[in-house]
């Protein structure tokens, strides 16, 4: 019987006789468009999409999917266009094809920006149907069980990108069947040899496990009996590639291996958690191995109870427990859908829709194609923890993620105008790393903007985007105010201020250097591209001599939050100190101590100006401290206290023996003036072991 016929009769299983005629048509337009085409074993093309949909039938996909593995390389590879597919077989599916094909028309700089650009239009195409990633992932394992007749360093990076993305985006979307496929196709193509070996080794184990398996089944199904309960214990086996990355992480291959693992499968939720009972009665849970994905679902919609006991010869046994739903949900994630319409089925189908949004959001901020696919190695296929908002909502965010980063899920809005948090109900860093349950509270302040330390340690790509994007909008702002409070001071010195000056005459300035409008003149004064006494001139030129020989008084520094203003890194000049202002092209103005070597041998004059302090300024400034110290084992626990008793952070410190008796020790520490410093270097002296304790400049 031909392949077709064959397939035909298997998908009227599930599907009607006019859908199943219409992959059939699918089907004859796919091999009369790869007619004499060949694929790389030898086979007919035509095996390939047959393949691709006979893998999709397995999920039990709608015809429409089916249509569109039949059809998804004619735009790519023969001369069937888009429009075309649309009049024959519908929007829809040309849709699906269009958005599984790969770009083919265009030259690219390398092939990682090819890969990425690829990606990036599949992706656009996901967020309109999602089961173009379907039938892609699809399409990658039959090319990933057929990778033999490849050339090896095609077959090599065909393998990675498998690894890299396709096995992440199939475990993200919750289908782990084709995860564990792709890893351990993707590892034994890359590291044939390790491969090898490391099945041999894995198979020998086993072998001599044996007796023990069935020996921990039998005690876990007469459990499960005595307790009047219905489920099956079945043996699971760790794959391949997942203990390979085990061994890279310095684990030894006997604690890989000497770990039991079985799933036992239910009927309902009641009877999962009977179970965990059960098990626990049997064989003690050992403590913090325990993980309730049924209460608080995964991101892919996962869902299952895991626990690790102490089996016989005190050998672990991990145990997962679940439904039958959730067993088939596991393995086949958003593609259960199509097989089951359940409300573990709609929660991982909405789960995989806020996920590709989620994507589609960060293309769109993307500056891109390849930073768009780096956001989504970085963002999307991390480890994850599971934190509360206040009212209950349970928010997933990578592994290491912040405040911030919960700040910005919630919303973009949020994140911007987060001042600090509340972890547990008490207050804690926007910088500290959330962990798996804490209930997170964003406290939130209307004139509050991004900082940018934020992105030292945020972790995801939607704040660290929304952070760059409120920095830069927040400097063009930033420039232009600063830009204005120049010019009218410039101005003010002449008694003119700028609506004294005509239209025409500002027209006449814009036109002289450029500028379009009175916000861009300003921005080029606050970003140090243009002096405010030139545009002064130009602006009043009857005045010029005036502005030329005027001395300015000193601009007032009253904050360091923007853009704009910026301390030196050089001398850290805190509020108190004689400070003078740096103009730097692009970047505004630097402040420096007015004895800064920097300042002292610039050769640029006419860029360095007069500033003071504002009495109001406030906030928590850097400033350097070199201490010698005689060597004492608790010299730093109390330098530490009697710092932090003073209401300052430690925010670097530095050791250097200077001999077997002596030590040097230097702090970066965060003060709020020059007389709050002084009180803390006091402190400081008062320790017997200081020698000797200076405030570093430049």
């Amino acid at each position: 019987m031909p392949a077709m016929d064959l397939f035909a009769e298997e998908l009227s299983d599930y599907l009607d006789t006019d859908k199943v005629t219409k992959v059939r048509h699918a089907y004859e337009k796919a091999r009369c468009a790869h007619e004499g085409q060949m694929r790389s074993s030898g086979d007919p093309y035509i095996t390939h999409p047959l393949a691709v949909a006979r893998i999709l039938s397995g999920m039990r996909m709608d015809h429409h999917s089916l249509m569109a593995a039949m059809l998804h390389d004619v735009i790519e590879d023969t001369g069937v266009s888009k429009e075309e597919l649309t009049e024959e077989f519908g929007e829809t599916v040309a849709l699906l094809v269009d958005g599984v094909s790969k770009l083919t028309h265009i030259e690219f700089a390398s092939q990682e920006e090819k890969q990425a650009k690829n990606f990036e239009k599949m992706a656009l195409a996901m967020a309109k149907d999602i089961r173009v990633i379907i039938v892609k992932l699809a399409d990658r394992l039959h090319n990933m069980r057929t990778l033999g007749p490849l050339k090896p360093v095609k077959r090599r990076r065909v393998a990675r990108e498998t690894l890299d993305i396709y096995a992440r985006i199939a475990g993200r979307l919750g289908m782990q069947d084709l995860r564990i496929e792709f890893e351990d196709r993707g590892f034994e193509a890359l590291y044939p040899l390790r491969a090898r070996r490391l099945r041999a080794a894995v198979s020998m184990v086993r072998n001599k496990q044996k007796e023990l398996v069935k020996h921990i089944k039998e005690s876990l199904e007469n459990q499960l009996q005595r307790w009047g309960i219905e489920a099956t214990v079945i043996g699971r086996e760790k794959h391949l590639y997942s203990i390979y990355r085990k061994l890279q992480g310095k684990k030894k291959f006997r604690d890989i291996t000497d770990v039991f693992a079985f799933r036992i499968i239910t009927d309902d939720v009641e009877s999962c958690y009977k179970v965990l009972g059960a098990a626990h009665m049997l064989y003690k849970p050992i403590p913090d191995r325990f993980k309730d994905y049924i209460a608080i679902p995964k991101a892919n919609g996962y869902q299952s109870i895991h626990t690790v006991l102490h089996g016989v010869e005190n050998i672990p046994i991990e145990v997962q427990i679940r439904t039958k739903e959730m067993d088939a949900i596991a393995g086949s994630g958003i593609a259960a859908h199509w097989l089951y319409k359940s409300e573990e089925d709609h929660t991982s189908q909405s789960r995989a829709r806020r996920w590709v949004n989620n994507l589609l959001e960060l293309q769109q901020n993307a500056g891109n194609s390849l930073e768009f696919i780096e956001h989504v190695r970085n963002d999307f296929f991390s480890d994850e923890v599971f934190v509360f908002s206040p009212k209950g909502k349970i928010i997933e965010l990578p592994s290491g993620a912040t405040p911030v980063d919960f700040a910005y899920s919630i919303h973009t809005e949020i994140g911007n105008s987060c001042v600090s948090c509340r972890i547990n109900n008490r207050l804690a860093s926007l910088s500290q790393p959330l962990e798996n349950g804490q209930l997170v509270h964003i406290i939130t302040h209307e004139d509050a903007r991004p900082r940018a330390i934020w992105l030292n340690t945020v972790k995801t790509s939607k704040a660290r985007s929304a952070i760059h994007n409120a920095l830069k909008s927040n400097q063009q702002q930033d420039a232009i105010d600063l830009g204005r409070r120049m010019l009218v001071r410039t101005l003010a010195h002449i008694d003119i201020s700028l609506d004294d000056i005509s239209p025409e005459q500002f027209a006449k300035t814009y036109a002289e250097l450029e500028c379009k409008s009175l916000d861009q003149l300003l921005t080029e004064i606050g970003l140090g591209r243009r002096m405010s006494n030139s545009v002064a001139k130009l602006l009043v030129p009857e005045r010029a001599h005036d502005v030329a020989t005027h001395v300015e008084s000193p601009l007032t520094i009253d904050s360091t939050d923007g853009t704009m203003i910026t301390l030196a890194r050089c001398c850290h000049p805190i509020p108190g100190d004689p400070i003078l202002s740096m103009i730097v092209p692009g970047k505004g103005l630097t402040i420096h101590l007015d004895t800064c070597k920097n300042i002292i041998d610039s050769k640029q004059r006419e860029k360095i100006n007069e500033v003071s302090w504002s009495p109001e300024v406030s906030g928590e400034f850097p400033v350097d401290l070199l201490i010698s110290v005689e060597s004492n084992r608790g010299i730093f626990a109390e330098l530490a206290s009697r710092i932090t008793a003073m209401g300052a952070n430690i925010e670097k410190i530095q050791y250097k023996e200077q001999d077997p008796s002596r030590n040097q020790i230097r702090m970066t520490l965060g003060v709020k003036n020059r007389v709050h410093l002084a009180d803390i270097m006091r402190r400081i002296r008062g320790l017997r072991a200081v020698e000797k304790i200076s405030r570093e400049r430049s």
